[in-house]
């Protein structure tokens, strides 16, 4: 290597240490093989601490990045023609789709922007729970630690008619311990007016409004109830606050049969991680499915955009039998720069504790590239089953999912098809086969590149085109209309689609008490309209995380 290169190199990701979403039929352009030419990979050395950080995403992508035999040299790619505008994180976000664009088919892109790979700045995350008043520069949602910090509803605008003015902005779920959830705010309710504003009339003018007026400090909503059309006002406090990833646990009776039905947020960072994790909120409710006997489960994962890999296969070992126990689970493929200890670069990350301090051995700082002999083989990234729990006895596993289905969601579900008996309803889901962990530059952002894909037991994988549902479609709806996220009904209410679909496999004859369910075509406001046509728009707060985040590396010798 060009001693001048070199010394440039480990400039940049020095500085980088220290203070350093679908196109499926587009072709991508094949890169040029040839040997690069050693001032081809050397950055210029006029520089500031943007263009620096500029220069270390480059830099990282091309020993990391899934698809880096993609990428062309560095002076083919020209990272610094990035370093357009003001904003630093903007100028980041434009370079990863810059990347994103040598991925393979152009997996890693959606419409304008990347699909999979992401950067997010550390000042910008949830503060801890503490009930009080945050300002406005957090981010929304519920984050990977539980930690909330908005009113606490998950609102999705749906589309009234082709013209794409008339709406509904409707609460499809509630977070737990939010100032919505103690108000008695519902899913299936939708906002009418927000400060006395009426809502509904033209989604291009008026969504930008509501947006604003939700993340205001408070703000007083006038909310209706489809289903009885009787209307309620609160007002809501925007407040930091903890919650839980459990949307709802349920043991179901069908006959003699004993149905658990389990509706899943996000994949949160376990309660206890390492060799013997365990969690709070996973745990309560597989002791309370075993205790009743459950043979049949019912996982709902419509809205789960994912989180950690160490969840993910916490929950596959509480839902598979402990006869699987020591087959493989799935396993992770990096590139071959990574495969083959190769990634120097990653000398400069340091691996950090459960506590995120710096760790030592003899003396030396260990870092992602070093805290073990090949971290990055397939034979060092291979899980296997361990039962946890006592709940032993499930036969028959049914996983309810959407588009906004993904990541960790779905590799739960490939990782449990080839051992169990199981069924998907609902939506093609995102299509998410790609994880990664977080890469840090200047200590502020977090780089998020897709570094590896999962597979099955038996090798299975590459669904970047989302997992299929075995009953349903994309449009949320089968031939008959029967299988469709009713927005009507509550987690767990045996009269919403999605569950009604699924106990009519697990327990077809069996007639539930309350189970009628009001016609999809129903009367909004003076109209008539058939919710099972509604066109989705992304939540309007479209800030949940979707991703799958390897935070086992901290775990290993």
């Amino acid at each position: 290597m060009n001693k001048k290169y070199l010394l440039i190199l480990t400039a940049v990701s020095m500085l980088a240490f220290g203070a350093c979403k679908k196109s499926k039929n587009e072709p991508t352009p094949t890169p040029t093989k040839e040997e690069p030419k050693p001032e081809d990979e050397t950055p210029p050395t006029t520089t500031n601490r943007t263009e620096l950080s500029i220069d270390s995403i480059y830099l990282y992508a091309k020993q990391l990045y899934y698809w880096n035999d993609n990428l062309p040299t560095y002076k083919a790619f020209n990272p610094r023609q990035f370093n357009v505008g003001s904003v630093a994180l903007d100028k980041y976000e434009n370079e990863l789709l810059g990347i994103a664009n040598y991925s393979a088919n152009k997996y890693d892109i959606y419409q304008n922007s990347t699909k999979y790979s992401n950067i997010t700045d550390i000042t910008t995350k949830n503060p801890s729970a503490t009930g009080v008043v945050i300002n406005d520069n957090k981010s929304l949602s519920v984050d990977l630690l539980g930690n909330g910090n908005d009113v606490g509803i998950r609102l999705v605008s749906y589309l009234l008619d082709n013209t794409r003015t008339r709406y509904l902005p409707f609460v499809t779920a509630v977070y737990q311990n939010s100032p919505a959830e103690s108000a008695g705010v519902k899913r299936g309710w939708y906002i009418s007016k927000a400060n006395g504003q009426a809502y509904g009339a033209n989604y291009t003018n008026e969504i930008a409004n509501l947006n604003a007026a939700l993340n205001g400090i408070s703000v007083t909503l006038e909310l209706t109830n489809l289903l009885t059309s009787a209307k309620t006002t609160v007002t809501l406090a925007k407040a930091s606050y903890k919650s839980s990833p459990v949307y709802k646990t349920k043991v179901i009776t069908a006959g003699a049969k004993k149905i658990g039905y389990f509706a899943f947020a996000r994949f949160s960072k376990l309660t206890v991680s390492g060799r013997t994790p365990s969690d709070v909120n996973l745990d309560a409710a597989f002791n309370e499915f075993s205790s009743q006997g459950v043979t049949d489960l019912i996982v709902d994962l419509r809205y789960n955009g994912g989180g950690y890999v160490e969840t993910a296969e916490y929950l596959t070992n509480l839902i598979a039998p402990s006869s699987n126990n020591g087959k493989v689970m799935f396993t992770e493929h990096y590139n071959a720069t990574m495969q083959n200890n190769k990634a120097t670069i990653l000398k400069n990350q340091p691996l950090l504790d459960a506590n995120g301090k710096v760790q030592r051995q003899n003396g030396n700082i260990v870092t992602y590239f070093d805290y073990m002999t090949n971290p990055y083989s397939v034979a060092n990234n291979t899980a296997t089953f361990s039962k946890k729990g006592n709940l032993n006895s499930v036969q028959n596993v049914i996983f309810l999912v959407t588009g906004n289905t993904a990541s960790s969601s779905e590799l739960v579900i490939n990782s449990l098809k080839p051992h169990m008996s199981v069924k998907v309803i609902g939506a093609t889901t995102y299509g998410k086969p790609i994880g990664f962990f977080p890469i840090v530059i200047e200590n502020r952002y977090e780089v998020y590149f897709s570094l590896f894909e999962t597979r099955n037991s038996l090798g299975q994988g590459g669904y970047y085109a989302g997992i299929k549902p075995e009953v349903g479609y994309d449009e949320d709806a089968d031939a008959s209309g029967e299988f469709w996220d009713d927005i009507r009904y509550d987690f767990g209410d045996v009269k919403e689609a999605y569950l009604a679909g699924a106990l009519k496999i697990l327990a077809p004859g069996v007639t539930f008490t309350n189970s009628a369910r009001v016609a999809s075509t129903m009367s909004v406001n003076g109209e008539s309209f058939n919710l099972k046509n509604f066109e989705k728009m992304k939540p309007l707060k479209n800030d949940s995380f979707v991703g799958m985040i390897e935070n086992r590396t901290k775990l290993k010798n």
